[in-house]
């Protein structure tokens, strides 16, 4: 009984400190931390994006630019569960030329609309990371959007597998490249993932400086790494006696 009077006593200590803490941070403040300056956050994102990036989706700018470093934590993280996963469950069979996933056979129509949806859909998922410093979206959204294009063949077709080497080598090359990203803007300009001099005009597709370049690595990296994990788990297999 002591035990958990402690316990609980700890707790609330814990939640009182982070609870004062919370309230002496100057949400909505702008860089300077002056409340009564009309100049805050969200302004200052809303104004510099299109005015020095030249990018038209504000999200866009702070995800890829004003905290890219954290963006490139999140796809580190993703690859490294994507790594976990597969050392865990990927299996090699004995017989890769006889290898055919359990599922129920599709019937012809649905095969034939697979064939008609799946080059559409990784063309929808290219535009949307291609244009994401323009319109909604961006890389992992994208990327999202090809593996579903993949998951769409990988429960129509028995028969269809997808090269892990292929995707392993696109996997590696778009995160090396997010990785030179950096350095370049480190080398050049002294800052980490810091934007090119060069932006462009607003609007156009080729502005924005570094910011499409790495939206693309993103959304490759992405697509790959969710496109290998549902090609793993839909294989799954009971081993053999």
């Amino acid at each position: 009984m002591l035990k958990k009077y402690i316990i609980f006593a700890l707790i609330a200590i814990l939640g009182f400190y982070l609870a004062s803490t919370f309230k002496e941070i100057p949400f909505g403040a702008n860089r300077l931390g002056d409340l009564n300056d009309p100049e805050t956050v969200s302004a200052f994102y809303l104004q510099k994006s299109p005015e020095d990036l030249h990018v038209a989706n504000a999200i866009t700018a702070i995800v890829v630019n004003f905290r890219g470093f954290d963006t490139l934590g999140e796809v580190t993280v993703l690859f490294l569960a994507v790594t976990g996963l597969t050392s865990i469950l990927y299996r090699k069979e004995e017989e890769e030329d006889e290898e055919e996933r359990l599922s129920i056979p599709s019937s012809s129509l649905v095969r034939t609309g697979a064939k008609i949806l799946f080059p559409l859909i990784l063309v929808l998922g290219m535009y949307v990371f291609i244009h994401g410093h323009l319109t909604p979206g961006g890389g992992f959204q994208g990327g999202a959007i090809i593996a579903t294009g993949f998951l769409l063949m990988l429960i129509t077709y028995k028969t269809f597998f997808t090269n892990h080497n292929v995707m392993t080598w696109l996997e590696s090359i778009a995160g090396l490249g997010f990785v030179i990203a950096g350095l370049y803007g480190l080398i050049v300009y002294g800052s980490f993932l810091q934007n090119t001099a060069w932006t462009g005009n607003l609007n156009d597709l080729l502005s924005g400086g570094l910011i499409p370049l790495i939206y693309i690595f993103i959304g490759l990296k992405v697509g790959t790494e969710l496109t290998s994990v549902l090609d793993i788990l839909l294989n799954i297999k009971p081993r053999k006696k």
